[in-house]
């Protein structure tokens, strides 16, 4: 590719890219997985597998779909992190349930595409007893390793090399402890383990406190994802920092999810209208008293905060404002 920039129409907007670059490049700029759409240009389907080798020149019209759900004619709403697309915006954990059946009966009724998952010791005793992976197709659902119980950036690291070996997975979640009591997140330690993992090729995901300071420091390690707490893991208590989640979203370059403090379905809506792009959960769901319909009611409160964040809510004011016109009243 050179320096000279030409200009293609993408799914009827104009576009700039560099000269000499390819179909395949194009996807990838994007953001998109080229696994995942279909490419018409100039009128002709561009076979995935080609897709490097048809280069780009100026002019050229393309047309890049995916498939979505029969009938949905809403604008597509996905995200993107680390170069993977997701429609739902929606992460659950696999903890506290009741066992693997129930917590992919709660997955599916979410609608989530992405589970996280801890990392813990085989029951050599018992090799043959259940696995999440028995339950929940890592191949059909994004597992995300986290590091849970880790309590200083050593550990934290050690357990996600064993999950890249174990699974392959370099999208991971990177959670370190400061203490038992509140799981608050050692921000020192996290930030440490974020420059290595970074080096090391993961993409990690990073919970962290409500800090826009925090958070560029963060992405300037390498964070792909930015996971401040609306409130402390396991809480239910809610979004309780508004205001400094707002700030660290206004700030940053890469996605920003709430995570941990829900209770309930309107706590998810909160913290969408804050324009975060999701939120990860576990407790919330897994320990209400119909898991199943909580995770549905979750995944129906996402979507409404997102669509009033993007609406535009009203402005507030000090005093009633009718709704009916006074002129002309009987």
């Amino acid at each position: 590719m050179s320096d000279t920039l030409i200009t293609l129409t993408v799914n009827g907007d104009m576009r700039r890219i560099a000269a000499g670059a390819s179909v395949a490049d194009l996807v990838a700029n994007i953001g998109l997985n080229p696994a995942k759409v279909a490419v018409e240009r100039n009128g002709e389907i561009a076979p995935r597998s080609t897709l490097a080798d048809v280069v780009l020149g100026d002019g050229d019209v393309l047309e890049i779909v995916h498939f979505v759900g029969g009938g949905d004619v809403s604008v597509d709403d996905s995200w993107s992190v680390a170069g993977r697309t997701f429609r739902s915006r929606l992460i659950v954990g696999t903890g506290k349930y009741r066992d693997f059946a129930q917590n992919a009966a709660a997955l599916e009724a979410s609608g989530a595409e992405i589970v996280t998952v801890a990392v813990r010791r085989v029951n050599v005793s018992d090799p043959k007893a259940p696995m999440l992976t028995d339950f929940i197709d890592p191949k059909k659902v994004t597992y995300l390793p986290n590091t849970a119980g880790c309590f200083n950036a050593e550990e934290a690291i050690r357990t996600l090399r064993l999950a890249r070996e174990a699974g392959g997975w370099d999208l991971v979640k990177l959670e370190v402890l400061g203490e038992a009591r509140t799981l608050y997140p050692d921000m020192r330690e996290t930030l440490k383990a974020t420059e290595v993992l970074a080096k090391e090729g993961f993409a990690p995901m990073v919970y962290c406190v409500d800090d826009p300071i925090a958070a560029k420091q963060l992405e300037e390690a390498g964070a792909v994802a930015i996971m401040p707490l609306g409130a402390p893991i396991g809480s239910g208590l809610g979004i309780q920092n508004r205001v400094t989640i707002r700030l660290i979203v206004e700030g940053a370059k890469v996605p920003v999810l709430v995570d941990a403090g829900v209770g309930t379905a309107s706590d998810a809506a909160v913290a969408m209208e804050l324009g975060v792009d999701g939120v990860l959960m576990n407790t919330a769901i897994a320990e209400a008293k119909d898991p199943i319909r909580m995770a549905r009611a979750m995944k129906y409160a996402v979507l409404a905060g997102r669509d009033a964040y993007l609406s535009g809510r009203m402005a507030t004011r000090k005093y009633a404002d009718p709704s009916s016109p006074l002129a002309g009243m009987i």
